[in-house]
């Protein structure tokens, strides 16, 4: 008798969660999933094949962002997302996601990475001087990105601490009710509509200046293309930064071997321990390991085969990072955590044109984080179990209490 090889599946130990995850792409590259909200969505579980999927311009997001169609998700898809960058299809998105790779570009990030060292430095000398156990999210790897992406927005340092109020509402550890989390958005499209406008007048050397005055043949960004930028990275630039810092920093106090390793040289191998991280972290953080979701679906334009199966027109697809981050006929030994590992395919970033727009910030975060606090404290070591929510988009540790 056969036994079925079950998608999605009930949370078990993580080596348990990798075995089923191997039988499970060794068995078919996606399984139909009927979400909680939104209806069915194919779920693609080999790397190939989401590799495939995703770099095909059949599968658009139009549906979603027009409100034709409800986003096939565990929970119900935040609206305000619908209008930013990411639910943008070819040739809008590609216009767009040029001209902000020029505003993000990699000499802007490395010119950052200082400041973010010492900004961390500064966060970690709080800690210290406060002592005792303290809450590693709140306090480190949250303002962290907070303090980054207000400097490449380019927003005033007097005007930093009703910012970081405003957009800390975005983030999902930050527990506000709808009426809460919709007065600061308005309130944070006024200010940032307001400084865009300070900015084409008078630009300055950040983000906002760029896209304001980023010229593509003779067109220039509009506010009204400007703001949802501004939204996504926001967005994107706290909540998943920082979930990624504190499950970074969990994996290592998490494996003894591994933190031993990294304390050895911090700075050298900070590369490949974040992109390990990025790939195998969640595995790591000390409990079971559930399988289920995916990431922002899309839409099939027309019948489409991938890796033998097909996705009829019409039919929603996304994709499965955890699995394809565990798939054996990329990854060797998918199951170890190994912080040396440089041949890293994951895709929890996702790929092709809708690779993440801030991924060179994120990578540069998630390094500088991990190595300075270990640099700086290290026999920091668990004082209490995490706390995650599991009933928001992001899933976000809220409280990782640490002391030395």
């Amino acid at each position: 008798m056969t036994i079925p090889i079950d998608f999605p599946f009930a949370p078990r130990p993580p080596a348990e969660a990798v075995e089923h995850l191997r039988r499970l792409m060794a068995d078919r590259p996606m399984t139909k999933v009927t979400m909680p909200y939104g209806g069915d969505v194919w779920i693609v579980h080999r790397n190939r094949a989401a590799r495939q999927m995703l770099s095909d311009r059949r599968f658009v997001r139009e549906p979603f962002r027009t409100g034709e169609r409800e986003v096939p998700f565990f929970v119900p898809f935040p609206d305000f997302l619908r209008t930013t960058l990411q639910f943008e299809d070819p040739p809008q998105h590609t216009r767009l996601r040029k001209l902000v790779q020029k505003a993000i570009s990699p000499r802007r990030v490395r010119d950052m990475r200082d400041s973010a060292a010492a900004f961390a430095n500064e966060l970690i000398d709080g800690m210290i001087a406060r002592g005792g156990v303290r809450n590693l999210v709140a306090e480190y790897a949250v303002p962290l990105p907070i303090e980054m992406l207000s400097s490449l927005l380019g927003v005033p340092s007097s005007d930093r601490e009703k910012f970081e109020r405003w957009s800390s509402s975005t983030l999902s550890v930050a527990g506000k009710s709808e009426q809460e989390i919709a007065a600061d958005m308005g309130e944070l499209a006024a200010y940032m509509t307001d400084l865009i406008a300070k900015r084409r007048a008078e630009p300055r050397d950040d983000l906002l200046s760029s896209l304001a005055h980023a010229h593509e043949r003779d067109e220039t960004l509009t506010d009204a293309e400007i703001l949802p930028i501004a939204f996504l990275l926001i967005v994107g630039g706290f909540d998943n930064t920082a979930n990624f810092l504190t499950t970074g920093v969990l994996s290592l106090l998490r494996s003894d071997e591994q933190r031993e390793l990294f304390l050895t040289d911090p700075d050298a191998l900070a590369p490949t321990a974040a992109e390990e991280v990025l790939r195998h972290g969640n595995f790591m953080m000390g409990g079971p390991v559930g399988g289920g979701g995916g990431l922002v679906p899309f839409v099939a334009t027309e019948d489409v085969i991938i890796d033998g199966q097909l996705i009829a027109a019409g039919e929603a697809v996304s994709m499965d990072s955890g699995a394809a981050n565990h798939d054996p006929d990329v990854v060797p030994d998918p199951g170890r955590f190994d912080i040396t590992r440089t041949d890293n395919p994951h895709l929890m970033l996702s790929y092709g044109m809708h690779h993440c727009l801030g991924a060179p910030l994120a990578r540069m975060e998630l390094q500088v984080g991990m190595a300075e606090i270990f640099k700086r404290l290290p026999q920091l070591r668990l004082a209490g179990e995490p706390v995650v929510r599991h009933d928001v988009l992001t899933q976000p540790m809220t409280d990782l209490p640490v002391t030395w």
